[in-house]
């Protein structure tokens, strides 16, 4: 036990640590786009810009407004969107996160779930025609861009079959289903790829061929003794798969016209919204390495063969 709380509570300072050097660099960076965060400049005097400067505090320092900036994250304020309305940035996240989860959830569970039965199957049947299938789909789901399959998807079942919609999320679950198919792709081709080079491995070892000596069946065998080590390289794999799924798709959110995380993501790039593009940033940093910290912790659960030695990963 001590030596697990050494480990948490090292992961929590490296944790902060990590925030507050992306928050710096993102802040800095902030500070080099080019254009105005007030849209088109060219329509405000040089009063006008002078008093909306004043107002956001873009007048002062850039180390001063660093440190303003800082302190009102440390309290929660992540500030106010310089394009909607002069929204709380914490509102728009708050609104617009929930889409970008329910879509994230479910293509992770689809991926996840599909990928590691492909990946079981063509070690299973290696150097078969499922093999060759399965490590092909693989290799296409790894290699074209999901917004390729999201508007493929779009043209075959929405278009051309007409079984559901085409886009405009009006929360229903018909609507989240193309979306959640074309983000599942990427960690079902990267499961798949994975389980099938892990679980070969796994079903050549000694310890398999005993179990099999004793007469327990090959799929007993793949899913009982093989896939519990071969899960392992996946969780690492998954780990930031998830903050980016959970965060929304930049592109396939457009597409799909959901409003999302991702969709707003790219509104507040395009039109240079300081704090938003901050925010949004924060949230993504932050989830990162949480997801992290918990793949670290389920290496401990799942395999009791690593041991929390001096707060340190012993395997």
């Amino acid at each position: 036990m001590k030596g697990f709380l050494k480990f948490m509570f090292k992961r929590v300072i490296y944790m902060i640590v990590t925030l507050l050097l992306i928050s710096s660099v993102t802040f800095l960076l902030m500070q080099k786009l080019p254009g105005s965060p007030y849209g088109n400049e060219e329509k405000l005097t040089n009063v006008q810009k002078a008093v909306m400067n004043h107002q956001y505090g873009l007048d002062k320092p850039v180390v001063v407004q660093y440190l303003y900036y800082m302190v009102g994250v440390a309290k929660g304020n992540l500030g106010v969107s310089l394009q909607f309305g002069n929204q709380p940035v914490s509102k728009i996240i708050a609104t617009r996160i929930g889409p970008s989860v329910q879509l994230g959830i479910q293509a992770l569970i689809i991926g996840t779930v599909v990928g590691i039965l492909f990946g079981i199957i063509s070690a299973r049947f290696q150097n078969t025609w499922l093999d060759t299938s399965t490590s092909l789909f693989a290799i296409l789901g790894g290699s074209v861009p999901n917004f390729v399959f999201a508007v493929l998807l779009q043209l075959f079942f929405a278009i051309d079959l007409k079984w559901l919609p085409i886009g405009l999320w009006d929360n229903g679950f018909a609507s989240s289903i193309l979306p959640s198919l074309a983000l599942a792709i990427t960690p079902m081709a990267d499961s798949a790829r994975f389980i099938r080079t892990e679980m070969i491995d796994v079903l050549h070892s000694d310890y398999i061929e005993l179990a099999r000596s004793t007469g327990v069946d090959e799929w007993t065998v793949a899913f009982r003794y093989g896939l519990r080590n071969a899960v392992i390289p996946l969780i690492t794999i998954l780990g930031p798969m998830v903050a980016s799924l959970l965060t929304g798709s930049l592109v396939v959110e457009q597409i799909f016209a959901v409003p999302g995380i991702g969709e707003q993501f790219t509104k507040s790039i395009l039109s240079n919204d300081y704090f938003t593009i901050m925010g949004l940033t924060i949230l993504y940093s932050t989830l990162l390495v949480i997801v992290i910290l918990i793949v670290d912790i389920l290496y401990v659960l799942i395999d009791p063969r690593i041991r929390l030695i001096g707060g340190t990963r012993d395997e």
